[in-house]
């Protein structure tokens, strides 16, 4: 409930996979005005490709989390996301 209640209403939560002993309280979702989202994560159908590309150097998977960001600069994570330049801005590291 912590993402939905960090929601503001309207806004949307999206999860992928199949959460595994969650529970939500219907009621408050429902009064939380907020959309929830989600759908499966089909792993095994891309990770053949997936592990070819990074035994052969053409993906680093090391490079998909390079930003740590404080709730505070949630804002420039954001930005910096809809830039798709996570691996190439400068954070002040």
């Amino acid at each position: 409930m912590q993402a939905i209640r960090s929601t503001r209403p309207g806004g949307s939560v999206a999860y992928v996979g199949v959460p595994h002993g969650v529970e939500l309280n219907g009621e408050k979702l429902f009064y939380a005005h907020v959309h929830l989202h989600g759908g499966p994560a089909p792993v095994r159908r891309y990770l053949p490709a997936l592990i070819d590309q990074v035994w052969n150097g053409k993906i680093s998977p090391g490079k998909v989390f390079d930003l740590t960001l404080s709730l505070d600069q949630v804002a420039e994570g954001y930005r910096t996301g809809e830039e798709h330049d996570f691996a190439t801005r400068d954070h002040g590291r």
